[in-house]
């Protein structure tokens, strides 16, 4: 991939787009195009073969996406299915017709099986039921690892997907519904903490596990891909590490500053009971995170700040 490459990043003004945007300026591509959703809508076929057709990018990193948390995957369940599946149909397929060299396609953990033996192998996937709350999404994500598998098979496109675990950082959606888990705790103890209340309530037990990797991480590691991966199987990408959801309220709580209690409401779900990915596929070529958990919490909390000052 030259420096010089036309590289098209879908889905660039999300936190894994800009952050793939970030690392590629940093290590002097300077091709780079982008699109919001108001200049080109993925979901529109006839909008993504004009844009294929007038672009014609050499590189894809396929970050676009509808997501959300718990509460937002289990309410809105049609609209992740259809618009996901309509934004990466479009991308993949277009890729194909227009001769694009290599595309990256971004995945989720959400993919494997609930009760999948941890820690999370790649050979798991459709090994078993996956999480009902969040199964529409995770039925897309794993329709597009197969449009990737199966457009290499038929037309050899070198297409290549990537898993990454819980993330977090720079431009994540700080929405109190629709957040993720990481960054609705640093807005829930953040407002108690200004609004001097007692105790912060979170949902579910705290019992369940999650491995955290930041954004610029995930970002790093996508290039690295890029740059040095060409096969058929998909990669996980992970941080190496996880933390019960109740140690991660208690760091978070601590970066925050934030001195009462905590109150779990075990009468919401909780969700997987873990989700850590075994990335040794990667790791064994010689790509590292950078960023530990508590480093990268006061990084995020640092922007919300900023964010909040300018709302």
């Amino acid at each position: 991939m030259d420096k010089s490459a036309k590289i098209y990043v879908a889905g660039h003004l999300g936190m894994v787009g800009s952050a793939i945007v970030r690392e590629l300026q940093n290590q002097g591509f300077n091709n780079i195009v982008t699109r919001t959703s108001k200049e080109l809508d993925l979901k529109d076929q006839n909008d993504v073969v004009a844009f294929f057709q007038s672009e014609k990018p050499e590189y894809v990193f396929m970050a676009a996406a509808k997501v959300g948390g718990i509460h937002a995957n289990n309410i809105y369940r049609a609209e992740f299915l259809y618009n996901n599946l309509m934004i990466q149909n479009n991308v993949i397929h277009q890729s194909y017709v227009h001769n694009v060299k290599k595309l990256l396609f971004l995945g989720s953990s959400c993919i494997y099986p609930k009760l999948a033996e941890q820690p999370l192998v790649e050979e798991s996937l459709l090994s078993g039921y996956l999480e009902p709350t969040n199964e529409p999404y995770s039925i897309a994500k794993i329709t597009g690892i197969k449009m990737c598998e199966t457009y290499r098979d038929q037309y050899g496109c070198n297409f290549i997907s990537a898993m990454p675990t819980n993330l977090y950082g720079p431009n994540d959606n700080y929405h109190p519904e629709n957040s993720h888990v990481l960054p609705a705790m640093i807005r829930k103890f953040h407002e108690a903490k200004a609004q001097n209340k007692p105790a912060v309530e979170l949902w579910g037990d705290g019992s369940p596990m999650r491995e955290f990797l930041y954004a610029d991480d995930l970002a790093n590691a996508l290039v690295y891909l890029m740059l040095n991966y060409n096969e058929k199987q998909f990669v996980n990408v992970g941080y190496g590490s996880d933390v019960t959801i109740k140690e991660l309220a208690k760091k978070v709580s601590e970066v925050i500053g934030f001195k009462g209690g905590i109150n779990w409401d075990s009468t919401k779900p909780n969700g997987t009971p873990r989700k850590f990915m075994d990335s040794s596929k990667l790791f064994n070529t010689g790509w590292k995170p950078k960023v530990n958990l508590e480093e990268g919490i006061r990084m995020a909390y640092e922007e919300f700040l900023k964010l909040e000052n300018q709302a």
